[in-house]
């Protein structure tokens, strides 16, 4: 595999992007071996953007690990300062089953809750509504209406 190419301004981008990041994957003094391979390639799945810190002194020896790791696993050199190593692959896309059973999962509401007094600044509450549960205009929660039951009976009827 041969590794991505990018302009200028994009690996600018990507160097932005990973200043926060810290490093992800630990190379020692055994350097490259197929597990290191293996777990940074899974780290660029997971993350795309990642740092890589090198134990070793010898400079050339981390840039050609460098240039190796690009290559081997198709990503894209970003920076390589001191001992750190930047690499970029764009994250595969995940295939995620739709199901239709699935309820809505919580959600956070911000609740205002203005003061009979004029002049006073609204209580601001921050609310988890679950998703059985539903808010009043009040700013109560309340677990949501069930669908009423109809009897057998009834429902044979119609």
């Amino acid at each position: 595999m041969s590794q991505i190419q990018l302009t200028p301004a994009e690996r600018r981008e990507q160097r932005a992007n990973a200043h926060h990041l810290d490093p992800v994957v630990l190379v020692g003094g055994d350097g490259l071996t197929p597990a290191v391979k293996k777990e940074i390639d899974a780290a660029l799945n997971a993350h795309g953007l990642i740092k890589v810190r090198v134990f070793g002194d010898d400079r050339a020896a981390r840039e050609l690990m460098y240039q190796e790791l690009a290559a081997e696993l198709n990503a894209a050199p970003i920076q390589h300062i001191g001992k750190l190593l930047v690499l970029w692959r764009p994250q595969p896309v995940k295939e995620r089953a739709v199901d239709e059973d699935r309820k809505p999962g919580p959600r956070d509401v911000k609740v205002l809750k203005y003061s009979k007094r004029a002049g006073q600044r609204p209580e601001v509450k921050q609310l988890r509504v679950l998703g059985n549960q539903r808010l009043t205009p009040g700013g109560q929660v309340k677990r949501a209406k069930k669908p009423r039951l109809t009897s057998v009976k009834k429902r044979q009827a119609d």
